[in-house]
This record gives C-alpha cells, structure tokens and sequence, in this order.
C-alpha cells in the first residue's frame, strides 16, 4: 500500500457506509489499541503544534471543554509559538507522566515523538492522531481526520474550475503551487491529491507553472508560516512575470492564501483579472475574501466535528469499547493504522451561505 494512499476502493468505502449509515465498529484490526476501560477523572492529554491557524486555536478550547464535559481531566497543551518537536515531545512525556490514559496528538512533525508514544503505550495509554498521521511507528493506535487526498483533489479541480471561469477565452493558464511545511505529514497528502488532478493538464501543456517548481520541496512553506508563503511569492512574481499574466495560484490552506494574495496585490497582478487563488480551512479572515472574490475557495474541514469524532473514540475506549473506524487506507510506514475519515467540502462564493448555514460566525461573513 503506498504511504499514507487512500485508494479510490477505500474511497468508495467510506462513501458506502456513509449512505448506508454502517458502522464499522468492532472491525478494527486486533491489537489496535481497545482499552480494557477507565474511570471518570482520568486524565485525557492532547498535544497540539502549534496556534499558527485558527482551527488549532480552536480545537484546544473544543478539546478543553468537551473532555470536561465527558467527565475526565483535560491536560490540552501547545508546542511554543515557534514550534518544535522537541517541545511537543516534552510535552507528552509530561502527560505520560501524569498517568495520561488517552493522549490526543496533533503532530508538529510527524516523525519525531516515537519514544514518546512508546512509553505511552508501555503504560497502557492509547494513541490518537489528531489531524496528523504519526508516522513510522507502531505505537500509534488510531487516526482520526478529514480526507486529505481529497482535500487535495478539491483544491486542484477548484483551481481548473476557477480559471476556466474567470479565463473564459484562454486556452492555457499560468499558475504556481505552494504546499505546506515538510514538517507536516498532511503537506505531502494535500499536494500529492492536487497534483492527481493537476499534473496531467501540466503534461498536456494546459497548464504552465511559469518558474518550473513543481517538485514538494520547492513548494514548500517552512512552518506554514504565512510571511514564508509571501516572501516566496514576491520573489516568484519578480524573477518570472514581468509583462507575464498570472492565472491562477494552488494555496494549501487560507493562511497562506492571504500572504499569497496580499504579495499578488503587491505586484499589481490582482487587475484586470484577480488570479484563481485556492485555500483550506474556513478560515474567518478568508471568508469575506472569498464573498468579494479575491479567494477562489477554500475547504469546510468543522474542527467542531473533528474534535467531537475525537472525544468519542475517548469516551469508547472508557467504557472499554473500540472506536468505531472507516478507512484502513492510512499506513504511517510501520502499521495500517485504523482510521475515522471525515469527508471535507469545497467552499466557493456560490454555495458558502448554504455550507456555513449552522455556523453562526461564518453564515454572518456571507452576507
């Protein structure tokens, strides 16, 4: 199975079960982390990356409360503003300490925590990755997260629709991609779903990426910090579109979206046309972008559902039952680890009322 692939059988899956409301519980691979049950006041420990985007800032007060509310002590915690795996895992050997039953892991790098959830499950604790695969260890018991290939797929098929919309009489289009921080395991898997839609319009010459940086690592952003994306923007629209137009721009997510945009506006490149800009997350700062049109799209990924799905498999594994799963397409390089997919919707100004219609602060950013 290729790392980290979800196949279009595993794809097709999940779609079934979704329209037939099946429930995959109890069909969890043995040994993956069923828990013989705990008690009320446990401690529940969720480590987080970082608060670079809204969503992380959300999902620890999600977490905080929810957890409270289900009646066990909540120990959420941050890596610092700057980030490293160091900090985060000092950070759950702390938890470990502490007696953590569950540890909840939002991975800043993916790589680097495999002593820590080790000893974890060496103290009978299990495992949940949070948005993040934790990778090349078998000490990971659950994934839980959106479909982030198709994630990836709806931003590379937004960004074709958009041209075409906004380029009526083009017959090609000159773009530039951006992915996320090598950090991140996700960067890898929104790139790669875009590219399944973008490269072969690349190849028939459709598509031109004008500085020829296609390959991940020269698309990356360090630490999806968004003064990196804007920098690198800058010196692309310097060194390669002097009398060039520019089409269109692949952004991974909305904070990278707006660094991209402010650095096209710059450049003067936002007239007569506004270039075809992609994003992810829903991002409050995004969604007026997206009504006036200088954001394309972005992705409805509810951290709200994300965390509950979390906390369920907590509350599970409490009462000493196994987390119901959806998808054994995720391989984190040691494991297929079993996993609970949640599926992403694109956003665009036609149809944002209606995809933030039960959420009161983004339906408000639509009218």
């Amino acid at each position: 199975m290729r790392k980290f692939a979800i196949t279009t059988v595993a794809i097709a899956g999940v779609a079934l079960m979704a329209l037939s409301g099946c429930s995959s519980r109890g069909a969890t691979p043995s040994g993956s982390g069923a828990a013989a049950g705990f008690k009320a006041g446990s401690t529940i420990g969720v480590s987080l990356p970082d608060k670079t985007s809204e969503n992380w800032v959300l999902a620890g007060q999600l977490f905080t409360d929810a957890i409270t509310k289900a009646g066990f002590k909540a120990d959420v915690q941050y890596a610092p503003a700057t980030g490293t795996a160091a900090e985060q895992a000092n950070q759950v050997s702390s938890m470990n300490t502490k007696g953590a039953k569950v540890l909840i892991i939002g991975a800043y790098d993916g790589k680097q925590l495999g002593s820590q959830v080790k000893t974890a499950k060496d103290n009978g604790a299990t495992v949940i990755a949070y948005d993040r695969l934790i990778e090349n260890t078998k000490n990971v018991d659950y994934y839980v997260a959106y479909d982030n290939e198709k994630v990836g797929e709806l931003q590379g098929q937004a960004l074709l629709t958009g041209m075409k919309e906004r380029y009526p009489a083009a017959k090609s289009y000159n773009i530039e991609l951006f992915s996320g921080s090598a950090t991140d395991p996700n960067a890898k898997v929104f790139f790669d779903g875009a590219m399944k839609i973008l490269q072969p319009k690349i190849d028939d010459k459709t598509l031109k990426v004008v500085s020829g940086q296609t390959a991940i690592t020269q698309t990356a952003t360090p630490d999806w910090k968004p003064e990196n994306a804007q920098t690198r923007m800058d010196t692309l629209l310097a060194a390669n579109y002097s009398g060039t137009e520019l089409n269109g721009v692949l952004s991974p997510n909305d904070t990278l979206a707006r660094a991209i945009i402010t650095s096209i506006k710059a450049a003067g490149k936002a007239t007569p046309v506004m270039p075809v800009v992609t994003g992810q997350d829903s991002e409050a700062a995004s969604i007026p972008l997206i009504m006036t049109g200088e954001q394309y799209s972005t992705i409805n990924k509810d951290t709200t559902k994300l965390v509950a799905q979390a906390v369920q498999m907590v509350k599970d594994l409490a009462a000493g039952k196994k987390p119901q799963t959806n998808s054994t397409a995720y391989n984190n390089g040691v494991k297929v680890v079993p996993t609970y997919l949640l599926p992403p919707e694109l956003v665009t100004k036609a149809n944002a009322a209606e995809s933030y219609k039960n959420n009161a602060k983004l339906e408000a950013l639509t009218k």
